[in-house]
């Protein structure tokens, strides 16, 4: 009997070729490709094997599971309050620079003069937006992001790399500053010790072949107690005259000072304090794609241009469209997370859990805080607020329609709002409540 019953299903199984030419599977195909499509119905044919569905829902079966777009990646609501995270992306890209990509993703005249029909220079917009925002700059460089740029300013200065020994740093993932430069073929110069460097230090470790004095800025961790560094200014005194170009690594692409983050370095002062070259990444405070920027020096700025690396090491086209976009564009996500009221943000909050509290879940507003992120201010907590649910929420919420990322606090779920934009309020609500349906 149990042989008849699955000989049944196997019959009433409709065929491959009948769903791929159903009008709704058909048109998925032409956005998704077919065989994308393909794999997806026999998947959904093994579950009519199964009797997980019936063979009249196959279509529907199909459509449900399939992805919006081509790629494998999801879009996830980030609510856990870490406005950079670099495990969902980093920073999400502005509509400005959404749209920059899409316009610049065919044919374009990234290297045409369309005046003349002959050969431009590459970025040359992008590079301007750069300069426009950083003034002490006389000239700009964009790479793939700032380790590259980092091992293009070391393989193309060469010689002996003077560095702090408490800059001597390590990142997310075990990717080591000291590993990154040895692998160029520089050789480093450590001075000082862990907890204290001075200028003399710096100096006394300068000969003939020097080529460069490093200061990168450790970013995501903080020495404290006796503790001495050389800033910017004093250090670009201290080495005037001495004909060795200092370059500061930044990191987290402050444009200039902000007064949320009174303690992290931004471009333009360090700049004009004195610094040759000033290397950040475009995907953090910034606010706009993955890259690698080198603001600095002209002259240092062509030398690395002219070398063989930068062609291995730089942008595409949709890079450089949607830096230009963040700079020139309204103020892109990250920059506007950082400035986000709390009492706006406590009214989301409170709203938000309202809602859900309404259709009969353990929902509730309160204070929390946000981070930085990405290796960014890490002594400087954001206030913010966000919706506490039921430690169960957790995974579910992470694994829906809709992923929503947020973070455990005890026996809570918390979803921060700092790092929702308020226009998906209304979408992380609905993936909450898509979460409860399926417990009732």
């Amino acid at each position: 009997m149990v042989e008849n019953v699955r000989a049944d299903r196997r019959r009433q199984v409709p065929r491959t070729d009948t769903l791929l030419a159903d009008p709704q599977l058909a048109e998925a195909a032409e956005r998704l490709g077919r065989e994308l499509v393909k794999a997806t119905v026999q998947r959904v044919q093994q579950r009519i094997r199964e009797g997980a569905v019936l063979p009249a829902a196959a279509v529907d079966a199909v459509l449900a599971v399939l992805p919006a777009t081509a790629s494998s990646l999801r879009p996830v609501l980030n609510a856990t309050g870490v406005l950079v995270h670099t495990n969902l992306g980093r920073a999400p890209l502005s509509a400005a620079a959404v749209a920059a990509v899409a316009a610049a993703s065919g044919t374009t005249d990234v290297e045409l003069d369309l005046a003349t029909g002959r050969r431009g220079p590459r970025g040359e917009a992008a590079l301007a937006a750069l300069l426009a925002a950083v003034p002490a700059a006389e000239a700009a460089l964009v790479v793939n992001n700032c380790a590259a740029a980092l091992a293009l300013v070391a393989t193309t200065l060469g010689g002996e790399l003077v560095i702090a020994r408490g800059e001597l740093v390590e990142i997310g993932d075990g990717f080591r500053i000291p590993e990154l430069l040895g692998a160029t073929g520089a050789r480093l110069r450590e001075v000082g010790t862990t907890n204290r460097v001075t200028l003399g230090d710096y100096r006394d470790a300068l000969h003939a072949e020097t080529g460069a004095v490093l200061k990168v800025h450790p970013s995501n961790f903080v020495v404290r107690g006796f503790t001495r560094a050389v800033p910017i200014a004093e250090l670009a005194a201290g080495l005037a005259g001495r004909g060795v170009p200092l370059v500061a690594d930044v990191g987290s692409g402050l444009l200039r000072p902000h007064p949320a983050l009174p303690d992290e370095p931004d471009l333009q002062t360090t700049l004009a304090d004195g610094a040759d070259l000033v290397l950040a990444s475009g995907d953090k405070l910034l606010g706009g794609p993955q890259a690698g920027i080198v603001l600095g020096r002209a002259d240092l700025v062509q030398r690395l241009r002219r070398h063989p690396l930068y062609r291995a090491l730089r942008v595409d086209k949709t890079t450089l469209a949607a830096l230009e976009a963040t700079l020139r564009g309204p103020v892109p996500p990250v920059p506007q997370m950082l400035a986000a009221d709390v009492a706006g943000l406590r009214r989301r909050a409170e709203a938000l859990a309202a809602r859900l509290a309404a259709a009969g879940l353990d929902a509730v507003a309160v204070d929390s805080e946000a981070r930085v992120g990405g290796g960014g201010a890490p002594e400087h907590p954001l206030p913010s607020a966000a919706v506490s649910l039921p430690e169960a929420f957790a995974d579910p919420l992470r694994a829906g329609t809709r992923p929503v990322v947020g973070y455990r606090a005890g026996d809570r779920t918390l979803l921060d709002l700092r790092s929702v934009p308020p226009a998906a309020d209304g979408e992380l609500a609905a993936a909450v409540l898509e979460v409860a349906a399926r417990w009732t």
